[in-house]
């Protein structure tokens, strides 16, 4: 298999679409039409892990960070970024990131912390704003099932755990074709009357394109009559971060002691702890201060995350526990993920994990 071809079984499971826009996922160098040798898993793709690649014979690198992620001017080897790259291509290995489009995805980075501390019930977080639109087109009732079915099969009406979700009404629609026009039904300067249906569906905006040619192509009319609107509502399964309950509520330091040995923890900063049980549980892998008011909102006990500086903890103010347990160690989870998948779709070369530890941060004990 070609590395475009990986690319494409990859991306069917977590679009990049549904990444953050500040972030630099895909592919980040390498030749999409070389054949592939091995795929080697890591959390960074640093220039030990390259060399990693090499020895075993792996021509693709699939990373969680984005080793280029604000840009390059040049490529001297002048720091760890560009030395990464240069071997990478020197070796013509390449480099793919997925970052937030796992982070985002509901099965994603988020979802495996949930279920590595045994909570139920687990919602986003931090629903994706404005993903959403809506698409409503008229069709002649005889030609509505062949339409919609066309709609559905291009990606739309899928919402949550379902699909082929639409709403039909019928009515009567009226049209004159003019000097210029080819009408299917009717006759130039003649008006006509036709029994229509009117078919309305809710769709991910990225779909778009896709969507309105396959409406186009399986609509009888010259011209199609349709609207689209953007959408206020959240994307409820789609977002950074998630919130969940334990089985049985428990006290701060017996779920603390609990997740510090869960995560194989040397230490975990934290805000003042109430006098109070713990049942909710709020987290976000990586840096997570942007999801502290949200996980009080959604009536968090404690949250758990990474990269929390000193004036993040005084939000806390004892409505919630605010826990940092490091941000490689929020996101240790995500090569599992990650060989979990790809050893299961792909079995005709070898699917390895890396070996070597990329967390640059020590701790001194």
């Amino acid at each position: 298999m070609k590395v475009k071809e990986i690319i494409s079984i990859t991306e069917k499971q977590w679009p990049l679409q549904q990444a953050e826009d500040f972030d630099n996922v895909g592919l980040l160098c390498g030749n999409p039409d070389r054949e592939v040798t091995g795929i080697l898993l890591c959390h960074d793709a640093l220039e030990e892990v390259v060399d990693e690649a090499v020895e075993t014979n792996c021509n693709l690198i699939i990373c969680f960070h984005p080793i280029i992620f604000s840009g390059l001017k040049s490529l001297t080897g002048r720091n760890y970024v560009e030395r990464s790259v240069i071997k990478a291509l020197e070796n013509k290995i390449a480099i793919y990131a997925i970052h937030t489009a796992l982070d985002n995805d509901l099965f994603g980075v988020n979802y495996r912390i949930c279920k590595e501390l045994g909570l139920e019930n687990m919602k986003v977080l931090m629903p994706k704003q404005k993903q959403l639109s809506y698409l409503s087109v008229y069709v002649p009732k005889d030609n509505a099932d062949g339409l919609e079915q066309a709609i559905f099969d291009a990606g739309a009406g899928h919402i949550g755990f379902y699909d082929q979700c639409r709403f039909k009404l019928s009515g009567e629609g009226s049209f004159r074709p003019l000097d210029g026009a080819n009408p299917r039904i009717g006759s130039v300067e003649q008006r006509e009357y036709v029994e229509e249906a009117q078919l309305s569906f809710v769709f991910e905006t990225y779909k778009k394109n896709k969507i309105l040619a396959a409406m186009k192509a399986a609509h009888p009319y010259e011209e199609v009559a349709y609207q689209i609107y953007s959408l206020e509502n959240d994307n409820q399964y789609e977002g950074l971060g998630q919130y969940g309950e334990l089985k049985e509520e428990t006290d701060a330091v017996t779920f603390l002691t609990f997740v510090k040995e869960k995560f194989g923890l040397d230490v975990i900063r934290h805000s003042k702890i109430p006098n109070r049980k713990i049942k909710r549980v709020g987290v976000l892998g990586g840096s997570g201060a942007s999801g502290i008011k949200a996980a009080i909102g959604a009536g968090c006990d404690i949250y758990l995350s990474g990269d929390f500086k000193y004036h993040d903890f005084f939000l806390a103010e004892n409505r919630i526990i605010l826990a940092d347990i490091g941000h490689f160690e929020s996101e240790q989870f995500v090569v599992e993920q990650l060989y979990e998948f790809f050893s299961e779709k792909f079995t005709k070369f070898a699917i390895l994990k890396t070996n070597i530890k990329t967390n640059p941060v020590n701790y001194f004990l």
